[in-house]
């Protein structure tokens, strides 16, 4: 197979995976409604609790968008890094093994179906929490949003796929990771505070995880008159780390996905069940 016909079979492989990702969800309304409503439950409780406490009101901006990013995160857990595993329990992983794709082609396809729509879950809680608690949000720089972002979700979607490996050769304990790792990187990532109240080497710890700076920056690029004051890192720092990890996940991503394929074929035994 030549190099251009190669690129094209896993660029349909991509459009495959994501294919089911964007219209599936659309088949269940009802997901859309608890995706929604459901993480806005804890947004108003950490509202209502920073306004008891008469925090300043950055605060009540700095939740909603930590509301906002956990649906991604969510979607890390239990959409890409437990997906495979998932699909060794109903009988699919042998196909995506002897698939003549790339691996990563199968979860960058995933990762793009899951985007969009995690991407429109978020965009509804953020805009009705703006909406119901009359938030005033203060945009500083587009083009540096859209970059924070966008190299966000490629360090975040790279960090699933190594997951995704390292799920499966765990084996059921993936269930029991996902919940182990759900709420730890509620608190170490300053979903609903900001980072920089950890003290600075815990936060450094933090950053690790790509969401963590990039949520800081995103507050700080809304709110850029107390970036000073609540920023962990400058934007640009932040943007840099950021795609320093996008490679460095997308490099482990390759190589966990490398050695679980070579396990299966040299032991055979990856894709049964009871293992």
């Amino acid at each position: 197979m030549t190099g251009s016909a190669w690129i094209v079979q896993n660029l349909r492989a991509v459009r495959g995976r994501a294919y089911p990702r964007v219209l599936g969800a659309q088949r269940e309304p009802s997901w859309i409604f608890f995706d929604v409503a459901l993480p806005l439950l804890t947004v108003a409780a950490y509202i209502y609790m920073y306004k008891f406490m008469d925090a300043p009101k950055e605060f009540v901006g700095f939740v909603i968008l930590g509301g906002a990013m956990t649906a991604f995160w969510l979607n890390i857990l239990w959409s890409m890094a437990s997906q495979f595993y998932w699909e060794k329990e109903t009988g699919n992983l042998s196909l995506f093994l002897i698939a003549p794709v790339s691996r990563m082609s199968i979860l960058g396809g995933m990762a793009v179906g899951g985007l969009f729509f995690t991407t429109l879950r978020a965009s509804a809680t953020l805009v009705i929490g703006i909406v119901v608690f009359g938030v005033t949000l203060s945009l500083s720089s587009p083009l540096m949003l859209i970059a924070i972002f966008l190299v966000t979700m490629v360090s975040l979607y790279g960090m699933g796929m190594m997951f995704a490996s390292l799920y499966l050769l765990f084996g059921r304990e993936a269930y029991n990771m996902s919940n182990l790792m759900t709420e730890p990187i509620y608190l170490a990532s300053g979903f609903y505070f900001p980072v920089k109240a950890l003290g600075y080497w815990a936060a450094a710890g933090a950053s690790i995880i790509p969401i963590t700076l990039g949520l800081d920056g995103l507050r700080q690029l809304f709110y850029p008159e107390s970036s000073a004051q609540y920023g962990f890192l400058p934007v640009g720092t932040e943007l840099v780390i950021l795609v320093g990890l996008s490679v460095l996940f997308l490099i482990l991503s390759k190589v966990s996905l490398d050695y679980m394929e070579n396990l299966g074929k040299t032991t055979g035994r990856l894709t049964l069940r009871w293992q």
